[in-house]
């Protein structure tokens, strides 16, 4: 993983900046990696969280099957390919500065720490991962909610957007500026994505400290397949530990403009849900996001591992 090449280069006196440039980098190839591989569990993890129509995952599988094609599961897709990129780029890019910053504030006050030698404590695996998420936010919120509006709007001559940039206009237009429109849901796209990647590294590092440990062995000498495994079940703990969140960013994000629009706010949304569907309205979807987790967060983190030795 990025984190043990990265710690590598430490000792060899590598420059901080160039190895935040091959963290951005590595995380940019697993981004593209992440979209072409989770696409199509997550248009239909949408299409459930934001209709009534469809009775379970594989319900709204066939159905999206049926009237709209096999192409239909990558609808929205040139959004996230071009973004998503970007997102995982900066999500190991802010990780592993954060990383590096409390490994020097804990040198600093504990002269038996050693940086990139040492671990953290799993809080400030957390914290590091937190940082990672709120700063992908201010990507990932608008990139998402153009995604999600593309995945649900309807097939045919329903259709209401033609492409992502006539997506971006007209949610402009509707919201009355770019901002207003594009950035529709983001304090609770924020709190998602802190309390996601928090756990999404936290967990991730705890298994391959645990590994490393139980194995007596270096980090950079877990073999590959390892890493997908740890990856993918870090995968399953960032969604079960945020899903909810997810389910109201996505609500808001298809919710409409001006007089059609059903949700005043965050609370609002929390509120609604609640009273119409109780607590299994928070987890509508799950299965899918759960079967997608795995190997998206596997490939992930094997192609950001791969990537990084390439280069190193």
């Amino acid at each position: 993983m990025a984190a043990s090449a990265a710690d590598v280069d430490s000792h060899d006196g590598q420059n901080a900046g160039l190895q935040t440039a091959k963290d951005l980098f590595s995380g940019a190839v697993g981004g593209i990696a992440q979209v072409l591989i989770g696409q199509p569990f997550d248009i239909v993890k949408v299409r459930l969280q934001t209709s009534t129509q469809y009775s379970s995952a594989l319900t709204a599988a066939a159905s999206i099957y049926k009237h709209e094609g096999a192409l239909a599961f990558y609808k929205g897709t040139l959004t996230p390919l071009l973004g998503i990129g970007a997102c995982v780029s900066i999500q190991f890019g802010a990780f592993h500065s954060a990383r590096r910053f409390l490994e020097q504030r804990r040198a600093a006050t504990d002269k038996s720490f050693i940086p990139g030698v040492s671990n953290l404590g799993y809080g400030e695996y957390y914290a590091a991962g937190a940082f990672a998420g709120v700063a992908n936010s201010v990507i990932s919120g608008p990139i998402e909610h153009v995604r999600i509006r593309l995945q649900a709007q309807p097939h045919g001559a329903g259709r209401l957007y033609s492409g992502p940039w006539d997506c971006v206009r007209k949610l402009s237009q509707q919201a009355g500026g770019v901002l207003p429109g594009l950035y529709r849901g983001e304090v609770v796209t924020v709190l998602r994505e802190a309390q996601a990647y928090g756990l999404w590294f936290l967990a991730f590092e705890w298994l391959m400290n645990a590994d490393a440990a139980r194995n007596k062995i270096d980090r950079k000498e877990i073999p590959s397949y390892k890493i997908a495994l740890y990856g993918g079940l870090a995968g399953e703990a960032l969604w079960l530990g945020s899903y909810p969140l997810d389910v109201v960013k996505s609500k808001m994000q298809t919710d409409g403009f001006g007089a059609g629009q059903k949700y005043k706010s965050m609370r609002d949304c929390f509120a609604q849900t609640f009273r119409a569907e109780g607590m299994r309205g928070f987890w509508k979807g799950i299965g899918p996001t759960l079967l997608r987790a795995m190997p998206v967060s596997a490939g992930t983190f094997a192609v950001v591992e791969m990537t990084m030795r390439a280069i190193n």
